[in-house]
């Protein structure tokens, strides 16, 4: 068996640029990985997790390492679980041999998986942290979109759910606090959320400071996000959290990322499926487990000025699944 591998550092452009609490972000930096065997070709694309110190290049050096097993073929996608711990370098390897496999066999990745067919989501749309008119004004903008999510982080948090309330009467409406908010703080500011009929809040404190959760009301589900990286974290997770955010890149892969599911599911836990921001080929493997999500959010491609040809395609709040030229 003789494969070729194939990786590729890109960046695409954010419209405007994106901000969250701990930076501002104007391009998508990813890498993109090929395998190539017997005529067909596998993809996948990751993002480093800058939380976790991940960057371009040491994604591309844990790649490089595993070369050799690669192209030989002497690495299975089973082998891969092992061999590189949760992160963007497996996730984009572990995404490349599904594609690969299931071109090779001529069946789609889902009946690989044993997963159900994928049917068009809806998908949240996020809004960047800003002041809270600003944030309002693109709210409006969107406002035929059915799902938003609020990127917060500041002492004027409420303030931008309200004017993003008053811009979008009808969206449903979930907030991301990006770990920014103390137990004092949640607990002021949960009653007001649920009266703006606020659907979920994410990660409200900081990752490691979990505990303080048992001893605040619940007037709006909570989602752990930075708290739950892969399977192993489920359970802790699901003493303290009403749901979990799966992505691809801090799981590292489709494969660690339908075990998430199947242990959320034996432990109670609603599933939301996220990603960061990436083109349509990060978006599609985590589109697969849609079924299985009670909020999706996969909007990375909207936000880029550009996305990769064919990308998935987004109207009227859905994204439908991907083509078979994207990812399989």
């Amino acid at each position: 068996m003789t494969r070729r591998l194939i990786v590729r550092e890109e960046s695409w452009d954010i419209g405007g640029g994106f901000s969250i609490t701990r930076a501002r972000k104007w391009a998508a930096e990813v890498l993109m990985v090929e395998i190539h065997q017997d005529g067909v070709r596998g993809r996948g694309e990751g993002v480093p997790y800058r939380r976790l110190g991940e960057k371009l290049d040491t994604v591309a050096d844990q790649i490089e390492g595993l070369r050799k097993q690669i192209e030989s073929g002497s690495l299975t996608r089973a082998q891969l679980q092992t061999a590189l711990g949760p992160g963007a370098a497996r996730s984009a390897l572990d995404c490349a041999l599904w594609d690969l496999e299931a071109k090779r066999r001529g069946v789609p990745v889902w009946q690989l998986a044993g997963l159900p067919e994928p049917k068009p989501l809806v998908t949240a749309f996020t809004i960047g942290l800003d002041k809270p008119a600003a944030m309002a004004a693109v709210a409006a903008e969107n406002a035929h979109r059915p799902l938003l999510k609020l990127n917060l982080g500041g002492p004027d948090d409420l303030a931008r759910v309200r004017a993003v309330r008053a811009a979008c009467p009808d969206a449903e409406l979930i907030v991301d606090a990006n770990e920014s908010w103390t137990p004092v703080a949640y607990a002021e500011y949960a009653g007001e959320l649920s009266r703006l009929r606020v659907r979920l809040v994410e990660q409200p404190l900081p990752a490691g400071q979990d505990a303080a959760l048992d001893t605040i009301g619940r007037a709006v589900p909570i989602c752990a996000d930075e708290s739950v990286h892969d399977a192993q974290d489920v359970a802790a997770a699901a003493r303290r959290y009403d749901y979990i955010n799966i992505k691809l890149d801090k799981a590292g892969g489709l494969t660690e990322a339908i075990r998430m599911v199947q242990y959320a599911q034996e432990r109670g836990l609603a599933v939301m499926i996220g990603c960061t921001i990436g083109t349509s080929l990060g978006m599609a493997p985590a589109f697969l487990l849609g079924a299985f999500a009670s909020v999706i959010d996969l909007d990375g491609p909207l936000l880029l000025t550009n996305d990769r040809q064919p990308g998935i395609t987004y109207a009227d709040g859905l994204m439908h699944p991907p083509p078979p030229e994207l990812w399989s």
